[in-house]
């Protein structure tokens, strides 16, 4: 005899209960109704200003601004008040002319500060109109006045909140207008459910479709300030790795220096003693290992097609070559130089012709045909460079270069690691200027 087993997957009671996908939605449902209309539904959430800075916020000043901040609520109340203003014409301005216009306002009013209350207030105002209002040949349940009221409370609601609110009150509105014409019995009369249910659903899509842009719209400028943080962030790099090769390649070249002149020292000497010989083999054996320490963990920062230029790197002393290459592309450029001239360390050096040339760079990419002057300052302590140019000729050329956004961060980034000051910024007449300074300790320069 051969027994079967049967396994149990599903285990029974509460924990299986959602197992199905459908009951699983079902339940995500209601506990997004309960969330959006039940939870804290007359919890204080009062309508902000209108933002300042908006399309029409712009446009004006002083008290009007203030005013126009406000003008959301001002609509909201002139809504409110044309909804009275009909409930007491529709009742011949007799005693429940007034109640039915309190009715009609209430919830209008009270979107202001709980949105998801006022909901719940419109559909009691809505019965509480049909049954006190003296006018019995209107359609039911909605009045004209109610049926304004709660349009108006749906539309703010819808606004105030998520799209899935807005489909929850919709729902709900029907469920209440077929509701109430069997619980009183309108259903023999003229009703209005479903001119209710076609007009706040043209609004509540309007509502949705613009809750949808908004979304997508703040989605796709997050997206922007990611990708230009990204490409800030990689500019940043990229610039850092151009410094880290040219400085590899003077502090490697003057590595190499130290060793050599180390080597050859003692056979300049005629007989030095042990001790000279001695020191000069510490020395060229602390500069190869450095060199070598230098050449791993630097080298890295070399792109696998990027070749070790075979010149020595730029200094200011041929700031006049590069001169006459700008010249040559057309732009008029003058040159001062202002004090005692003398060499600086090289890594200074290197830099303050990179600074330069990129200056002159970002003149020729953003204004074209414009005038510019190089000024050069050597002072105590360190160096000084001004480069500054005129505004583009008018008319402006059409082709012009927007550039890539290195110039300035690179610069940046050279003067930060020589512990310099930097500004750079339009000037009063219209052109370009930045002014540098890179501190020189005075033993570098005794020893440059």
């Amino acid at each position: 005899m051969t027994e079967t087993t049967h396994t149990q997957t599903t285990p029974p009671g509460a924990a299986g209960r959602w197992h199905s996908p459908e009951l699983r939605m079902a339940a995500e449902a209601l506990r997004g109704l309960r969330q959006d209309l039940f939870h804290d539904a007359f919890a204080y959430r009062p309508l902000p200003r209108a933002a300042a800075d908006g399309p029409v916020g712009r446009r004006l000043k002083g008290r009007t601004k203030e005013y126009a901040a406000r003008a959301p609520h001002a609509a909201v109340a002139a809504a409110g008040g044309l909804a009275a203003l009909i409930a007491l014409a529709d009742n011949h301005l007799g005693p429940s002319a007034v109640l039915c216009a309190l009715l009609a306002l209430a919830p209008v009013l009270l979107t202001l500060v709980r949105p998801a209350g006022a909901f719940w207030v419109s559909l009691a105002a809505t019965t509480a109109t049909a049954l006190a209002a003296s006018d019995v040949w209107s359609a039911r349940p909605w009045l004209p006045s109610s049926f304004l009221s709660h349009l108006v409370v749906l539309t703010v609601v819808a606004l105030r909140t998520r799209p899935r609110t807005a489909a929850w009150m919709w729902a709900l509105t029907a469920l209440y207008g077929f509701w109430a014409e069997t619980a009183f019995g309108w259903r023999h009369y003229q009703t209005d459910v479903a001119p209710m249910l076609v007009v706040s659903a043209l609004i509540l899509l309007a509502v949705t479709v613009r809750h949808i842009r908004r979304q997508a719209q703040q989605a796709v400028t997050a997206q922007q300030t990611v990708t230009a943080a990204e490409r800030s962030r990689r500019t940043l790099l990229e610039e850092r790795t151009t410094i880290a090769r040219e400085l590899h390649d003077v502090v490697a070249h003057h590595m190499s220096v130290v060793a050599i002149q180390a080597e050859a020292a003692p056979y300049r000497v005629e007989n030095p003693p042990p001790e000279l010989e001695k020191a000069f083999a510490t020395i060229r054996e602390n500069a190869v290992a450095a060199l070598t320490e230098l050449r791993r963990v630097l080298g890295v920062v070399r792109a696998e097609d990027y070749a070790a230029p075979d010149a020595p790197q730029p200094t200011l002393a041929d700031l006049d070559g590069l001169l006459a290459n700008v010249r040559e592309a057309g732009l008029a450029v003058d040159k001062t130089v202002t004090g005692a001239v003398r060499e600086l360390p090289q890594g200074v050096e290197l830099s303050a012709y990179r600074i330069v040339q990129e200056a002159l760079s970002n003149t020729l990419r953003h204004a074209p045909g414009a005038a510019a002057r190089v000024e050069i300052g050597y002072v105590l302590g360190g160096l000084g460079l001004r480069v500054v140019n005129g505004p583009p000729p008018s008319p402006r050329p059409a082709k012009v270069s927007p550039g890539a956004g290195h110039g300035i961060t690179g610069m940046r980034e050279r003067v930060s690691m020589l512990n310099g000051e930097m500004t750079a910024g339009p000037t009063e007449e219209g052109g370009y200027e930045v002014t540098v300074f890179l501190p020189v300790a005075a033993a570098a320069e005794g020893t440059a």
